[in-house]
């Protein structure tokens, strides 16, 4: 269980609210007001507890730490900063061998339990990628070091912001004393676990090995001793993971989701990305290559944000990034930056708030989860650049996407950041056009009827996750939005949705 729902907590709000015979308003005063708040009721309906998703590692809890450790397979992919290959932490002999039955196993005609015979879809090279998982569970993600130093000090100072996502333990090795004197990651924010995003269960420094496929993918990085025309370190950074089947982007490649999967999917980033904002961080590298998917037992995809090497996460500045100078890193991926930091402007007192930057570039991945190019890529007549473009000129999505849909991709897509829905609305307007139809179906809301509601969806949510597979997707997705949840922010959606149905008649 990801987030754990105290059922009392709730019984006693709906009895305060009961008490205190409060009605909500007939009407909002605008589509982004909120109700009039409550004053003795607490704001939080639910209280959630994040728990870490389950370690890999977690039989080698003092293991690790060290680069001799793991037995390296073939590459999984690079980037602009580092390769990623698959890993193992090698097994007693018995061990070993039940790996490799369960590995043999997999080629059999028996689809294996966790990803379940729903997803006949799914593209070939997840699924070679799959039979892979049995063998070799992690990723690790070798730094590419051209400039940081080799000392373990200079390349955590530099590459730090990979380490935001980190668990507590990644970093009980070699980093462990280091950072034990300084503030978090040398003054970057710790973010929390979620579920979907990533976690970084090992962090380390060592000697740059020669690995499989590094003189035809990165020559130029290797180090001296291995490359003589080579400009990279002799040590760099460690990060191992989880390894998973594929990213977004090789799934949606060959998948072609239907609405309804489609919209659990933009759910789930918004709240990876509503989660990053929570805690003051921003990604500012959001794109489908830098999510990755598994599926659960039904085969339905679960998404995980990694990859936060461009991240803003300063302790002291938080989402708002002092912009003095045009020399001041805007962040990664300048297709899918949002407009107020593509057409920001440097000078003395100017800042760059990150606070709706990554819901926006969730708005324009929603067009590739939804089928079509992502308007922002340079695909022919559908060429937009996020600095310049109006928001008339957005392509027009399918028949067969919901209204509810459309109307928050067109919100997040908003150029004004003051008009543009937060990560937190859309996720709770898109969470109620799934599950709360029973509550939208009355032209009227009542505070009893929401109050019937929530209790029905904690029940069923606190059932399910006790007697049905706790990995499956739509039982997570309740739990977070259950634990997240804050009573006016729910009655905003509602309003929110029933205009939209009200306006299309």
């Amino acid at each position: 269980m990801y987030f754990q729902v105290k059922l009392q907590r709730f019984i006693y709000v709906a009895v305060t609210l009961q008490d205190q015979q409060m009605t909500p308003p007939s009407q909002p005063s605008s589509i982004h007001a909120s109700p009039v708040p409550l004053e003795r009721a607490p704001l939080t309906v639910f209280v959630g507890k994040n728990k870490p998703l389950k370690d890999p590692l977690s039989s080698f809890r003092w293991q690790g730490f060290k680069l001799d450790e793991y037995l390296i397979g073939q590459p999984i992919g690079k980037g602009c900063s580092g390769a990623v290959y698959e890993a193992a932490i090698p097994l007693s002999s018995a061990c070993q061998g039940r790996v490799e039955s369960d590995h043999l196993a997999e080629k059999g005609p028996t689809t294996q339990p966790n990803h379940g015979s729903a997803l006949q879809r799914a593209e070939e090279e997840p699924r070679h990628k799959r039979q892979q998982n049995a063998a070799f569970p992690l990723a690790i993600k070798m730094m590419w070091n051209i400039s940081a130093g080799s000392s373990s000090a200079a390349i955590l100072n530099a590459m730090g912001r990979e380490l935001v996502p980190a668990t507590g333990v990644a970093l009980a090795g070699e980093y462990g004393a280091a950072s034990r004197h300084r503030k978090p990651v040398f003054g970057r924010k710790k973010l929390q676990p979620h579920p979907n995003i990533i976690q970084v269960i090992r962090a380390f420094t060592s000697s740059v090995p020669l690995l499989p496929g590094a003189f035809t993918d990165y020559p130029d990085v290797l180090p001296l001793s291995l490359n003589p025309r080579g400009i990279g370190h002799s040590r760099t950074l460690f990060l191992v993971m989880k390894n998973y089947p594929c990213t977004l982007r090789q799934y949606l490649r060959e998948s072609s989701p239907d609405a309804c999967l489609s919209t659990m999917m933009i759910l789930q980033l918004l709240e990876g990305v509503d989660h990053l904002v929570r805690h003051g961080i921003a990604h500012r590298d959001l794109k489908s290559d830098n999510v990755l998917v598994e599926f659960d037992s039904a085969g339905c995809p679960w998404l995980v944000i990694t990859d936060f090497g461009c991240c803003l996460a300063d302790e002291k500045i938080g989402l708002r990034l002092p912009f003095t100078s045009s020399s001041v890193d805007r962040g990664g991926n300048g297709c899918l930056m949002a407009p107020e930091v593509a057409t920001a402007s440097s000078g003395p007192g100017m800042v760059i708030d990150y606070s709706k930057a990554d819901a926006w570039a969730v708005g324009a991945i929603a067009y590739e989860i939804l089928g079509l190019a992502n308007p922002f890529y340079g695909h022919g007549d559908s060429e937009l650049e996020s600095r310049s473009y109006r928001e008339d000129q957005l392509p027009n999505l399918p028949d067969h996407v919901p209204l509810e849909v459309k109307h928050v991709i067109k919100m997040l897509l908003r150029r004004d950041p003051n008009k543009r829905l937060s990560a937190r609305a859309a996720a709770n307007v898109l969470h109620l056009s799934l599950w709360g139809e029973s509550l939208l179906a009355s032209k009227t809301l009542k505070l009893d009827q929401m109050i019937a509601w929530l209790l029905c969806q904690s029940a069923a949510t606190l059932l399910m996750d006790g007697l049905v597979d706790k990995s499956r997707v739509e039982t997570k997705m309740k739990m977070c939005f259950l634990a997240n949840l804050e009573y006016e922010d729910l009655w905003a959606a509602a309003f929110l949705l029933l205009s939209w149905r009200n306006q299309s008649g």
